[in-house]
């Protein structure tokens, strides 16, 4: 699975950093979302589906391989 996310739509909950805090991150400017690992692992996935569903923006999006 690959995730991205779309910064404009971002609206700096934070959510998805609380649900995968080693494949999300906010940027300091302006707390919007910022993806450090695009390829998400096994050991991810489920914390990354869950970023999806917490994102009350829309901006993370997951993509089957």
């Amino acid at each position: 699975m690959r995730v991205t996310a779309n910064a404009d739509i971002c609206v700096g909950a934070g959510q998805c950093v609380l649900a995968a805090p080693t494949v999300f991150d906010q940027s300091d400017e302006d707390g919007r979302v910022l993806v450090m690992t695009v390829e998400v692992t096994d050991e991810q996935a489920e914390a990354v589906r869950t970023a999806a569903d917490w994102c009350p923006s829309g901006a993370v999006v997951l993509i089957s391989r």
